[in-house]
């Protein structure tokens, strides 16, 4: 294997975009090839970022000997195929979130990264951001105390189309899996308990999907208060609430500050400054875990994606017996 990491891209996409433009921050990775369903718009995608290969499907791209590490970012419910293709092809993976629509295709994902060797990980961008490890370091000095709150919202508003990907329920859509994962996400990076006293509110559009959702949930001792929204903007900022004070996350799932709060007072600051958008640190860690031989990444293993689903699927579970 290079020491340089060839990654091969799957989809042409907005998210694929953002990827690759960070990539040039990336210094143990380099952009080989990228696949699509239409051959033009691949070529189209090479042209802009620079990659030399371009392929009509994905396969093609999987079996390429010259690949060491597959992004997957096509819409949801494709997550688990283009993964396990990817990963039967020897390759490794970065899959992005939500990894799979169910914990049981997340489970088999695991098993079958394990058993032939190779690195798997849900592009959980969050956890890697220099905002979010700041607000964890605060966190774990006991800077706010004894954790009593998670309040966490994302929301957008996405005009209701029938065809879109966010409101076609054969998609995966609904702003669960959108926007609600990353507030699940962030209360699961400060507080590893499972959900329990559930209470979910939700909104359904005309085809069936989530478009707003309030969860309100205990974990351990703590109480969360998560919502995500596709009918209006949220205040889009995590709070992490203790009996000594808090931390205030704005725009959290891509976070370039936080501020430390004890009362009403600002008492410590954090802003990163990144020229980019902030896929180059997951991308960066990724390439370092696979160098290190390493099969999962210790910030966001397989029983975090595992547990995330589970978590989704409660919700599901729970809105859905009230419709």
């Amino acid at each position: 294997m290079s020491n340089n990491l060839r990654w091969g891209i799957v989809s042409t996409g907005r998210i694929a975009q953002e990827f690759c433009q960070d990539m040039r921050f990336v210094d143990n990775g380099e952009l080989a090839a990228v696949a699509a369903r239409n051959l033009d718009d691949a070529k189209k995608f090479a042209n802009k970022h620079g990659i030399k290969k371009a392929y009509q499907g994905y396969q093609s791209l999987f079996d390429d000997a010259d690949i060491d590490v597959i992004y997957v970012a096509t819409p949801h419910n494709f997550h688990f195929q283009h993964a396990r293709d990817a990963l039967i092809a020897g390759k490794s993976v970065l899959c992005e979130k939500p990894i799979t629509i169910s914990s049981e295709e997340s489970r088999q994902l695991s098993e079958l990264a394990q058993s032939k060797g190779l690195f798997l990980m849900e592009a959980m961008w969050t956890y890697f951001l220099p905002a979010i490890k700041k607000a964890k370091q605060w966190f774990d000095e006991g800077r706010i105390g004894t954790l009593k709150h998670i309040k966490a919202d994302f929301g957008y508003l996405m005009p209701f189309d029938s065809e879109s990907r966010l409101y076609n329920a054969d998609l995966a859509g609904g702003c669960l899996l959108d926007m609600g994962i990353y507030t699940i996400a962030i209360s699961k990076y400060f507080n590893d308990y499972p959900l329990e006293n559930l209470q979910v509110k939700s909104h359904l559009a005309s085809t069936g999907v989530e478009d707003d959702l309030v969860i309100l949930a205990d974990s351990g001792d703590i109480t969360l208060t998560l919502a995500s929204s596709f009918t209006c903007k949220l205040p889009n900022i995590a709070y992490i609430i203790g009996d000594a004070g808090y931390i205030a996350i704005p725009n959290f799932w891509h976070a370039k500050q936080c501020s430390l709060f004890v009362q009403d007072e600002q008492t410590d600051h954090f802003d990163d400054k990144r020229p980019s958008l902030g896929f180059n640190y997951e991308a960066q860690a990724v390439g370092e875990a696979i160098q290190q031989q390493r099969l999962e990444h210790p910030l966001m293993p397989h029983k975090t994606s595992f547990e995330l689903q589970q978590q989704m699927e409660a919700i599901f579970a729970t809105f859905k017996s009230m419709a």
